[in-house]
């Protein structure tokens, strides 16, 4: 280890080898779900490691996991550009995903999703479209469920494309 930046790429790789690979199945969107799944859960454990995340990373667990989900993919079907934008959009929407959620879990998720919730619902007139659909809504889904329905959406566009 030579900087700071080495330290920091190993701190990410190692954080990496939490994400348990699943075993390849018969349904690749299935495998990217699972993986996508313990990806954002890992991060959630480690919420400083999703600020991280945009580094160039060649560590071996992380080449693994990629390795792994790309292979789904091209099992799906997808091949050149289209994989590696599928490969960004999906990796994009994880990352996103758990450093929202863990930026929120870092400020009182409860008492702050109520107090922006009071605030859009109190101004429909600014906001009926976020007051119509229930944005920040947490009685009507969870992050877990939001998370789900994310993963699900994007994986059949990827499908109905290839």
């Amino acid at each position: 280890m030579r900087t700071k930046d080495d330290i920091l790429d190993l701190a990410v790789d190692q954080i990496f080898a939490d994400v348990v690979l699943p075993k390849p199945s018969e349904n690749w969107q299935d495998d990217v779900r699972l993986l996508t799944h313990r990806w954002r859960e890992v991060m959630l454990r480690h919420p400083w490691a999703a600020g991280l995340i945009g580094r160039p990373m060649l560590g071996p667990n992380v080449l693994a996991r990629t390795e792994f989900f790309q292979s789904a993919l091209v099992r799906g079907g997808l091949t050149g550009v289209r994989l590696v934008v599928s490969t960004r959009v999906i990796a994009n929407f994880v990352i996103g995903a758990a450093l929202t959620e863990a930026t929120w879990r870092q400020v009182s998720p409860d008492r702050t999703h109520n107090q922006a919730r009071e605030h859009i619902t109190a101004r429909p007139a600014t906001y009926p479209t976020l007051v119509a659909s229930g944005h920040l809504d947490s009685s009507q889904w969870d992050e877990d469920d939001l998370f789900t329905r994310g993963i699900t959406e994007l994986l059949s566009r990827v499908d109905h494309q290839a």
